[in-house]
This record gives structure tokens, sequence and C-alpha cells, in this order.
């Protein structure tokens, strides 16, 4: 096994064995189920990563040629500011896909980092290889059409979320949205995702242990 830890932390390419796409394949037929041809279609364009706590699978400058499910671990996807402060943009924990959207589909530089929270395995598929499966198979087409749709309705909640309600209730709303991962993330990060302090939420913490 090797790992490059040059001057990024950057994921490992070394094999562990078979690669397990069942989860994924799981996961699609939550919504069209892939026949045989589907699915041997699929085995062939996908490729397993595994991931060290704190390595990257996209940053800064970058640009993100994959789509990549998130098999187990957790990430978190953010930006960096002038003053060099994060700020997370999105948590992604095992079922759910995390990429610069804006990156991958207009092949640029991206302005965000998608690093691992913790120990991590995902499957990535190359952006030009999903667009062979996406014109080849209906149903790839659909259940990415819904795919999207579904991040774009979390993204808008969010935003809403964030303009029509103070502090506390977007905590609250957190915990009572990401119950999986809630425990998982250390309160800096949730603070982070949040837009407040890490002291502000220590003092919104007490005033719900309180009541």
């Amino acid at each position: 096994m090797k790992f490059c830890l040059a001057k990024h932390c950057y994921l490992s390419f070394c094999l562990h064995g078979i690669m397990n796409i069942k989860p994924l394949i799981q996961y699609f037929n939550r919504y069209l189920p892939l026949n045989k041809a589907e699915i041997t279609a699929l085995e062939k364009v996908v490729a397993e990563k595994h991931l060290k706590r704190k390595q990257y699978i996209l940053q800064t400058n970058d640009i993100c040629n994959y789509y990549t499910f998130v098999v187990s671990g957790l990430f978190k996807m953010y930006s960096i500011d002038k003053n060099c402060a994060e700020h997370i943009i999105q948590f992604a924990c095992e079922n759910e896909w995390v990429e610069d959207l804006n990156s991958l589909h207009k092949n640029k530089p991206s302005c965000l980092c998608i690093e691992a929270i913790e120990p991590s395995v995902v499957l990535q598929i190359k952006k030009a290889d999903l667009h062979t499966l996406l014109s080849t198979f209906t149903k790839f087409e659909r259940n990415f059409r819904v795919i999207h749709e579904e991040k774009f309705m979390e993204l808008e909640n969010r935003l809403l979320q964030n303009i029509s309600f103070g502090a506390e209730e977007n905590y609250i709303h957190f915990l009572d949205q990401f119950p999986q991962i809630s425990n998982r993330i250390p309160n800096t990060l949730i603070a982070s995702y949040l837009g407040i302090t890490p002291e502000f939420l220590s003092k919104i913490r007490g005033n719900i242990t309180r009541k």
C-alpha cells in the first residue's frame, strides 16, 4: 500500500481484495432496479478507493473528474476564505454522493475541497464513463436525474432554513436531518456548517440542555 503524502494527503489507489459494488447496486435499486446488463456495465467503470482520515478526493484548484459514492465513512465539502477559515457546504456519509458539480460539468478548477473526516471507502465513476452509461442505458439517466433533483431540493431547503430561522432552530434542524452523523462530527465542524462560532454553538447546546 502506498499513499501520496508529499504536499497533499491524497487518496490511496491500492486494491483491497475484490471490489464490492453491491452497496451501489442496492442504492440504484431504490429508484429503478438494474438488470444484469446494466450491472455488468456499471462494474466495468467503477473504481474503489480507500482513504485515511484527512485525505482528499478533491482540493482547491483541482478539476473534479469523478462522481463519488460513499460506501463507508464520512466526508466534508468546504471552501476556504482569505482568512483560512473553513465554510462547510455539505457532509456526505454512507449511501450518498459527493462531488463539485460546478467543476465537474464545466471542467474548471474547483473552489472547494472534499476531505475524509473518517477512514472511508468510496466508489468512483469518471465523468466520461458516466456519460457513456447515461447515453447507453436510459435507466441510469433516469436514476441520476432523480439523484440530482433530490440534491437540489436538499440545498434549497438548507438555504431557506438559513434565511428563515435562527441559529438554535437551525442546529435543532441539523440534528433532525442528520441523526446518523451528528454524533460523528466534531462541534467545530457543525459550527462551520451552521455558519456560527464553536463558542456560540456551545451556548446553544447549553440552552437546549436547560430547557
